[in-house]
């Protein structure tokens, strides 16, 4: 895409170099992009409708220095690796997390397909908690290392699962296949998760970030930090005073508006204090 500016990405993210189409810029960018920008569903919560267009996104996450859910990193990512010459489009995913091996879920979840020298490659920098922080190569069964967890593409019948190495347990993220798909596919899905009363976004806080050496996941007012090498901790938040805090200073998250966004944890229950 041509308006797309390549040079507030970079600042956003705080990278410089590598600029080519090659394995080392996928790599550095993707690890990059999930320590500067949080995944996040404040917008959501707020009954504020989520643009997915170019100019909303580079509005929302460059100039406005905000996250965002799925669509809006993986479009982000997309647009940027596009601009740099690479070959990429966007696939569909079907979330198995928290679900049994044989759920059928909506094709909720954006991914990337990337070819590069001859070989393709899976980026996802949006799958919140556990969102990869390095390409994988579609090779079924080979287990990858990444900056974070070692990940693993097992190939299922006409798809694949997408599964993180947890605790010594293989566990599935999510399955796809290799359909391409496009932003008003996106579109469709996005309105649903941010506006159909049925959708968890509209209920439950969620956000994440990766840094180098942990991750931060919340749900509701449970922080969970899982920091590098197996030794993660939790804790409950109290107050909706110091969740916002905890949003700002811990996970990079600008709150558009705090005083609003506090009265709506306390309407949603999610703090009560």
């Amino acid at each position: 895409m041509n308006d797309f500016d390549l040079d507030a990405y970079f600042a956003r993210i705080g990278y410089s170099v590598p600029t080519d189409s090659s394995l080392a810029t996928l790599a550095s960018l993707h690890s990059a992009h999930p320590q500067a920008i949080p995944f996040e569903n404040i917008d959501a919560l707020m009954g504020v409708s989520v643009g997915l267009d170019p100019a909303s996104l580079q509005d929302k996450v460059f100039r406005q220095g905000r996250g965002g859910y799925c669509f809006e990193h993986n479009l982000i990512f997309m647009h940027g690796l596009e601009a740099l010459g690479f070959t990429v489009s966007g696939l569909a995913a079907r979330v198995l997390w928290g679900q049994p091996e044989d759920a059928i879920t909506a094709r909720s979840h954006m991914l990337l397909r990337v070819d590069l020298d001859a070989q393709t490659y899976i980026a996802d920098v949006g799958f919140g908690g556990l969102t990869l922080t390095a390409p994988l190569l579609l090779e079924p069964g080979l287990e990858q290392q990444t900056p974070h967890e070692t990940f693993r593409i097992a190939e299922a019948g006409d798809h694949f699962r997408l599964q993180a190495n947890i605790g010594d347990d293989w566990r599935t993220l999510y399955r796809f296949d290799m359909q391409r798909t496009y932003e008003v596919d996106y579109q469709v899905s996005s309105h649903f998760l941010s506006t159909h009363p049925g959708s968890h976004f509209l209920s439950t806080l969620v956000a994440a970030r990766a840094l180098p050496d942990r991750r931060y996941g919340l749900r509701n007012n449970r922080l969970s930090v899982h920091h590098l090498g197996g030794r993660s901790e939790q804790r409950e938040i109290a107050s909706v005073s110091e969740l916002a805090d905890v949003l700002e200073n811990e996970l990079a998250i600008v709150i558009p508006d705090r005083a609003a966004f506090e009265a709506r944890l306390r309407q949603k229950q999610i703090v009560e204090t």
